[in-house]
Formats: C-alpha cells, structure tokens, sequence
C-alpha cells in the first residue's frame, strides 16, 4: 500500500486578532495554499482554529472535501502541571497516542500538521508528531511559510548567524531575574541571540523585567506582531530603551530578543 506523506501546514501568524485578519494570500503561497486544499486528514494544536483557517482556504481553492467532512484530531496534551512522561509505562502511552495520529499516513492519506499560528513544529507540541512520523519512516514535507521566530531574528539586527529559542521565562520575579541574567551571561559569552516569548498580556511586564533586570549595553529587540498591520520592530541598546521606553500591546504577540555586550 502507498503511504501518505506527513505535510506541515504553515498557519498565519493572526491568531486571536479579531478585525486584523490578514488576506492568506499576502503571508502563504499559493502553491501552499493549494495544497492545503487538498489535504481531508489534519493533526491539529486546536480542531477549532484549524476550521477557521480551512474555511478562509476554501475561499480560494475548494476544499477536497466540504468543510464538516474533514478528519481533524487534536495533539495529546500532558495533565496540565506535567511535562513530558516520567515513567516507561506514561511515556509508552503518549508514545502510541502520537503514533495513532500517523494512521491516515499508514493507511495512505496524506495528512497535514497544523499549529494555532505560525510554523508547526517550531515552538509547538507537533515537533512529536514529526518525530514519530520519522520513526515509521513516513515522508515528513515542510511548506513554506511565516515563522515569528526567524522574522524577528531577520528584523532584529542581532546575530543571525548564531541563535536559540528559550521560549518563555520564568513568571515569578527572582527566578526570573535570576534566568534573565543566566542568558545575558551566555549571550555575551557566546555572541549568541537569545530569542524568547511571553503570553500577550504579559507583554509588558516582561520588557519591564529584561529593562530591569540586563546591563546597559546589552541588545534588546521586540518584534510586535509581526505580519500584520502596524507590525514593528525595535533594537536599542538597554540604556536607550530606558531613556525612550515603548507600551507593548496586551493582545499582540510579541517576540523578544537579546544580545550581551562582549
């Protein structure tokens, strides 16, 4: 039997932004888009939001098969407060729910990953899916589309050539702090970006603390949303950006990124 290939469906980056959808056009090519038609088995962050985005595909391409006809399954989620699984038994479980995922693949359909926003894969669950599809030797085909993460690291003016993606920080105050220092230290030894992210309505709390809590001559950028309209970026030094501080939006999603002095 012919099996199917694993897709990975890029997402727009407007996730939540209601009024400030963008035209799929202006983000995903069309030759992604068209693929995305095609597709009638999804693996999906949210079932809700994958709708969403098929619908505004459908749009412009039919849909292979109508809209409530689509095969969409959710990514396992661990029980909220627990991360990956600690004994052989869990992680045996969670192993064959991933793997149950695969099976339209097996079967010989091909089947699309999506996330909420952005690249699938890329600071999301579904880099599991990719890895089970690898272990039964399924094709894994990546599309082209946005990724926050390498546009403000393009936007940003730091070092491009050599960076890591933290995600979030700590929420507490001192153990932030104390993480914020921890990679400032890093990135000034290493001359390595550190690239990291916050829930939006935490937005500004975070720049208070990285303003608190960096040196002077320390980079930072913030990218605020990115792709859609009024998107900006800006790099200052940490000294600069206290003499002319920013209000970051509480419902835009915000990258953040720094770059220790030598």
């Amino acid at each position: 039997m012919t099996r199917g290939r694993l897709y990975l469906v890029p997402n727009t980056l407007d996730f939540g932004m209601d009024g400030q959808e963008v035209d799929l056009r202006d983000v995903l090519p069309d030759a992604v888009l068209a693929r995305a038609a095609a597709i009638t088995h999804w693996a999906a962050e949210n079932a809700k939001t994958t709708r969403a985005f098929l619908k505004r595909v459908g749009a412009i391409h039919p849909l292979a098969v109508p809209l409530q006809e689509q095969r969409i399954e959710e990514l396992p989620r661990p029980p909220k407060g627990r991360g990956p699984a600690s004994n052989a038994a869990a992680a045996a479980t969670e192993d064959k729910a991933w793997m149950a995922l695969l099976q339209p693949a097996l079967d010989g359909h091909d089947l699309g990953l999506i996330s909420e926003a952005g690249m699938p894969a890329v600071a999301d669950p579904g880099a599991r899916l990719v890895a089970a599809a690898h272990a039964a030797k399924l094709d894994v085909v990546p599309l082209v589309g946005p990724s926050s993460l390498l546009m403000a690291i393009a936007a940003s003016g730091l070092n491009g050539q050599s960076f890591a993606f933290v995600g979030y920080l700590p929420v507490e105050g001192a153990e932030r702090t104390a993480r914020v220092k921890a990679l400032e230290t890093w990135s000034a030894r290493e001359q390595q970006t550190q690239l990291m992210i916050e829930t939006p309505y935490r937005n500004a709390a975070l720049l208070q603390a990285l303003l608190a809590s960096l040196k002077p001559g320390t980079m930072l950028s913030v990218s605020c949303g990115l792709s859609l309209k009024g998107a900006w970026t800006h790099s200052a030094t940490v000294a600069q950006w206290r003499q002319a501080p920013r209000t970051l939006p509480e419902k835009v999603p915000a990258v953040f990124a720094i770059l220790g002095a030598r």
